[in-house]
């Protein structure tokens, strides 16, 4: 996971480092959506960043919907037995890795589906 170093520019070139080094077919960004699925000033801007970062990166930047995540990925160290501070440390990271199997399974789900 990478940390916003205030560049703009700058964390799109290590995204499009990270990109090279591990040999990704794509990038997935999260997308914000309201509760009711609607598309606010937050999902706006990450469908902005993506079309940005797409433009740098070499390979398909794709948007998946990243409503629940971070209580899936909660429910989930909660239920390993996590206490409070230490979900608290990773949950991001695991709400990513979970942001990112949805999206991996709703493309396998789409390949079953043309088949």
């Amino acid at each position: 996971m990478l940390q916003r170093s205030g560049s703009v520019a700058r964390d799109h070139q290590a995204i499009a480092r990270l990109v090279a080094e591990e040999e990704a077919e794509a990038v997935v960004v999260g997308l914000p959506l309201n509760m009711n699925g609607s598309t606010g000033p937050a999902a706006k801007a990450a469908i902005a960043e993506a079309k940005a970062l797409a433009t740098v990166v070499g390979v398909p930047v794709h948007t998946s919907d990243e409503r629940r995540t971070t209580v899936t990925a909660d429910r989930a160290m909660m239920e390993a037995g996590m206490k409070a501070p230490a979900r608290r440390k990773i949950v991001d990271k695991i709400a990513a890795a979970v942001l990112l199997q949805q999206w991996l399974d709703g493309q396998a789900a789409q390949r079953s589906a043309q088949q």
